[in-house]
């Protein structure tokens, strides 16, 4: 009878073994940063190819891709917007790089001038909370449901009926 409570105890003991690794390793996992990419960040040896006065805007498309926005009133000015964000667990993400570069044409289409925008000239929009009222009366979650019941017809539903099937 020993021999089989010590087999029993030895068991306990490997499986809390490894629900420790599976929860250990399930925790430095959880602790790894999540890391997003959006837009394009253009590289620098890319960049570089791109010489002033002489590239035209299909080497551009060619060399970095087509860019994220035009300028409204000014087709000639391209953008490429990309930023790089890291999040840990659910705290709120952490812009770690962002990147604006600016590529103004000439009217016959050569590059005339190459900027680039970084995070020191970013500017902090203050979000508006305020909310747009809309006509008609506003109900509580609960009248939405009653005032669902019996609204749906099976037969309706399916669509229209064949005669003769």
């Amino acid at each position: 009878m020993a021999r089989g409570t010590s087999g029993i105890r030895s068991i306990v003991r490997s499986l809390r073994t490894w629900a420790g690794v599976c929860g250990l390793s399930i925790a430095v996992v959880g602790c790894a940063p999540n890391v997003a990419t959006r837009g394009n960040l253009v590289e620098d040896t890319r960049l570089n190819q791109i010489v002033v006065g002489s590239s035209t805007a299909n080497d551009v498309v060619a060399l970095i891709g087509t860019p994220t926005t035009e300028a409204t009133f000014d087709q000639q000015t391209w953008y490429y917007i990309g930023q790089r964000t890291e999040q840990m667990a659910f705290f709120e993400p952490e812009i770690t790089d962002r990147r604006i570069i600016v590529i103004r044409f000439t009217e016959t289409g050569v590059v005339e001038d190459i900027r680039e925008l970084g995070l020191d000239e970013a500017r902090e929009v203050a979000i508006v909370e305020r909310e747009t009222p809309t006509l008609g009366r506003q109900i509580t979650f609960l009248e939405q449901i009653i005032g669902n019941l019996g609204r749906f017809n099976a037969e309706r539903d399916l669509g229209p009926r064949i005669p003769g099937t």
